[in-house]
Formats: structure tokens, C-alpha cells, sequence
């Protein structure tokens, strides 16, 4: 049995497999395309509230090194991504790479968990951006949603999120119809998301008052013991409480920070849409994490610089530090900012799961009838009208505070399994052709899973808990549908023939 459990697809098999006229996705995206989804996906809330809240509670000033740090470690998994993407260019991001390379169980956990995080990402994002733009008629309009259409937050009875689930079936017509709108679209959005992001710096950089930078590392404040499941793992674990502030808050920042990065890994998800995916995957990767440390550490150095950290605002820091240094003007231009910005987080987050969901689907994990692609648009069309429509439904009678701040576990897992892929495919099938190679194999991949699971143990103890919960249902469906079915266990391939 265990030998079913851990059978690999080649990699040839699986870009022969994109070939098939019925499950083939359009080839239309550049390195432009991918650095701007890249942008697009990790340039969202984080910018705007990580920023002050972590900096107040946690690092100081010293929250810029934080970055840099949650940066590293994005870096290090971004280079593993970058070998993978541009060997094996075929939808599914970190699934496709550990079924070529680990085994079917393995990629189906790891499919199973991303689709998962992609779904509540964008649920989550899409409520966060209805309150926004609820805040922006309100303020701007004077006009007022019921309340019976405004959310679960707040709602006395039954409420729903009208403009939550609106943008989500909004942007699954979008991406319904093609990956080139999609990505116009997101170039639009991102030009506007990183214009704001630049007032900021440049503006910001003319009122910062270096007094608020001392001290630059405040002095360290140890976190009181807890044993409630709310609690780090690594201290019910071991007793050790993760210290704020100080040199070791800067660390405990960098775990919490490394949140506002989720979303390069989706980049991957678009593999096989991209013309020419040996050189412009590695590019989108790597370019489009680059790009966002340089800018969050940028805005984290100037609103710190602009009032001091123990007065910043938890929920909107760079808005409220403009209106505190009277500048208001500069206060409404972020908040539209973070308004538009967060359209493209969730497209692309919905793209990512997507495109997860066709690829487990045509290898047979999940029901085929999802894998075929529209006749005219060559996009994956049905997986993309159902979770579209389920994600609708969840954003729309979900409150935000149900669904809390979305700890991306996933993620970090996904970076672990990429990273042990890399080294095993380097031994099993060193003769493929690698249009990028990450250096020094198996140092980095051996240090990006250090540093994930660094993270993976900082995280509530209650995390872990949920992940176990699903993990286990994707186990149970597994064993009851995709042994059996994979294409792999049926014996299917597809043929030279059946790709003309």
C-alpha cells in the first residue's frame, strides 16, 4: 500500500498533460504579468496595519528589521519556488511540485491545504474590503447599506455582506473570461496600490522627526507564561515565552510580519499560463518579493519616523500618523488606496485556488469534470464558477470576526514541502533541464525549512488544531476517493497523439 501512497508523476508526464486540447490553459502571461500578481497578492492589509501594530506592541521602531527578517525567510522558499516553477511550468504551485517529486499523498495534503488557504484568504479579504468601501459611501456618498446587507458584523439578525459576495462573483466572471484581463486588470489596481504606497514614503519622509527613532531597539519586555491553546506552540512545547521588544522582539515581529508576504507562492500557481515559463517564472518570484520588502521596509522606517511607536494607531497606523501630524489629505488617499488594493489580493487569491483545485482535478484526485478548460476563454471555468460561488456564499454570511485574522499555516507548510522537493528531485532526476537552479542545494532548501518551521512553532497552539482538523478530513477523502481514482492508479496517460 505504501507504495501507491508514494507514487511520483514524472515531469514529463505532467507537461504533457497541459497539452491535452480539453484541459489546456491559454499561455498569455509575461514576467510583467507575474511581478505585478506578485505585487498585487503581497501588497495588501499588511502594509497598511502590520506596520503600526506590530511596531507598537512588539518591535518598536526596529519592526523595519522585522521585515527584513520575514523577508529572508520569504527569500529562501522563493528560490525553491523559482526551480520548480520554471522545471515543471504546470498549474498547481507547490501540489504539482511534491506529486513529481514526494509522492501522491504528500502533494494531495499539501493541494488539499492550499485550497483551503486560498478559499478563506479570499473570503476574508473580500469582508475586510466591504467594510471599506461601506466606510467610503458612508463618508464620502452619505449614503448607508441596511444593515440587514451589511455583514454579520454588528447585524442584530440576519445579516448579510452584499458587497463582499458581490466582488467575489465580480472577479470569478473576470477570471472566467481570461487570464490577460486579469491580469490588465491587476496592473490598473497595482499602479494605483503602489502609487499610494510611494506618496507615503516620499511624503511621509519630509515630516519623519528622527527623535521618534530612539531608542531604535526598545528594551525588551518578557510575555507572561500561558498554557491556554492560544498560546505559542514552541511554549507549551518547551516553556520558552517569545520576549516583546528587544533584540528577540524583532524575531517575534518577523513571525507575525511574514503574514503581510503570503502571496508570492501564488505567482507559481500560473505556471502554465506563462509563455515562457523557464525565464519569466523566476523573474515574477523572485522580482515581485523583492519589490514589496523594499517597500515595506521603507514605509515601516518612515511611519516610525513620523510618530513615535508607542502612539501609533493598531488599526490604521499610516492614515492615523498623517492625520496626528496634520495632514489629513494624505489620510483619505491611503484609505482608497487600501480600498482599491485589496481587489487584486483577492482575485489573486482565487486565482491561486483555482488553479490548484484544475490540477488536482485533472490528475483525478478530484472529480475530472472540473479539468475542462471554456471552449473559447481556455480558462478552468467550472472549478472557478463553484468555488467562486461557494467562497460568494461563506464571504457573505461569515463575520469577520468568526473568521479572524487568517494564520496561514498553510503556507508556511507548503514552503517546507517545496523546499524538500527540490532536494529530492536533485537526486532522483538530476538529468532534467533547469533553466534556474537554486544555489547551493541543499544548504538553502535545508535552511527555508528551518526557518518555516521556526515560524510554524511560534503560531497559537489553537492553529495547529485547525490544521490537524482539516488535515484529517483531507485524509479521509483521499483514502475514500483519490487512491482510487488518480489517473496514476487507473493507469492513465495521456499520449503524444491525443495533445495534437
Amino acid at each position: 500500500m505504501s507504495s501507491t501512497l508514494f507514487r511520483t508523476k514524472k515531469v514529463e508526464q505532467s507537461i504533457l498533460d497541459t497539452e491535452e486540447p480539453e484541459h489546456a490553459l491559454r499561455k498569455s502571461l509575461s514576467a510583467l504579468d507575474l511581478t505585478v500578481f506578485g505585487v498585487g497578492v503581497i501588497i495588501g492589509t499588511g502594509i497598511f496595519v502590520y506596520t503600526g501594530s506590530v511596531a507598537k506592541t512588539t518591535a518598536g521602531p526596529a519592526i523595519s528589521l522585522s521585515f527584513v527578517a520575514a523577508g529572508v525567510v520569504c527569500v529562501l522558499a522563493a528560490l525553491c519556488y523559482a526551480e520548480f516553477a520554471s522545471t515543471v511550468p504546470v498549474a498547481g504551485s507547490a501540489y504539482t511540485f511534491s506529486y513529481a517529486s514526494i509522492g501522491e499523498l504528500p502533494a494531495w495534503i499539501i493541494g488539499w491545504d492550499l485550497v483551503l488557504e486560498f478559499a478563506l484568504g479570499t473570503a476574508v479579504v473580500a469582508v475586510g474590503w466591504s467594510g471599506y468601501f461601506r466606510s467610503f459611501l458612508d463618508n464620502n456618498i452619505g449614503w448607508q447599506i441596511p444593515e440587514v446587507l451589511g455583514g454579520r458584523d454588528g447585524a442584530s439578525g440576519f445579516g448579510f455582506d452584499l458587497f463582499a459576495a458581490l466582488l467575489v462573483l465580480a472577479l470569478t466572471a473576470v477570471l472566467v473570461v481570461g487570464m490577460k484581463l486579469s491580469a490588465r486588470l491587476t496592473q490598473v489596481v497595482v499602479a494605483v496600490k503602489v502609487t499610494v504606497v510611494l506618496v507615503v514614503i516620499i511624503a511621509g519622509a519630509f515630516i519623519v522627526n528622527t527623535a521618534n527613532y530612539d531608542p531604535y531597539i526598545p528594551p525588551s519586555e518578557p510575555v507572561p507564561a500561558g498554557s491556554s491553546l492560544k498560546t505559542p506552540l514552541i511554549q507549551l512545547m518547551f516553556g520558552w515565552a517569545p520576549s516583546d521588544f528587544g533584540v528577540m522582539g524583532i524575531f517575534t515581529g518577523a513571525s507575525i510580519v511574514f503574514f503581510a508576504f503570503i502571496g508570492f507562492d501564488v505567482v507559481a500557481t500560473a505556471a502554465e499560463e506563462t509563455r515562457n515559463p523557464q525565464r519569466d517564472m523566476p523573474r515574477g518570484i523572485i522580482g515581485s518579493l523583492f519589490i514589496c520588502t523594499l517597500l515595506y521596509v521603507a514605509v515601516s522606517i518612515v511611519v516610525t519616523g513620523m510618530q513615535k511607536y508607542e502612539d501609533l494607531s493598531v488599526e490604521a497606523p499610516l492614515a492615523e500618523a498623517f492625520k496626528d501630524t496634520g495632514h489629513p489629505w494624505f489620510a483619505g488617499a491611503i484609505s482608497f488606496g487600501a480600498t482599491v488594493g485589496l481587489i487584486t489580493v483577492c482575485m489573486i487569491l482565487l486565482l491561486g485556488q483555482t488553479r490548484v483545485f484544475f490540477a488536482m482535478s485533472r490528475d483525478g484526485l478530484l472529480p475530472r469534470f472540473f479539468s475542462l478548460t471554456h471552449p473559447r476563454f481556455k480558462t478552468p471555468y467550472r472549478p472557478t464558477i463553484l468555488l467562486g460561488v461557494v467562497i460568494a456564499i461563506v464571504a457573505g454570511f461569515t463575520s469577520l470576526q468568526t473568521l479572524g485574522e487568517l494564520v496561514n499555516i498553510g503556507t508556511l507548510f507548503a514552503f517546507i514541502v517545496v523546499a524538500i522537493s527540490v532536494i529530492i528531485l536533485r537526486r532522483t532526476r538530476p538529468d532534467l533541464h533547469r533553466a534556474f537552479r537554486t544555489p547551493w542545494v541543499p544548504v538553502i532548501p535545508v535552511l527555508s525549512v528551518c526557518a518555516s518551521l521556526w515560524l510554524m512553532i511560534n503560531l497559537p497552539a489553537e492553529t495547529w488544531v485547525r490544521f490537524g482538523i482539516w488535515m484529517a478530513a483531507g485524509f479521509l477523502l483521499y483514502f475514500l476517493y483519490g487512491r482510487t481514482h488518480s489517473r496514476l492508479a487507473r493507469g492513465e496517460e495521456t499520449r503524444p497523439e491525443q495533445t495534437l
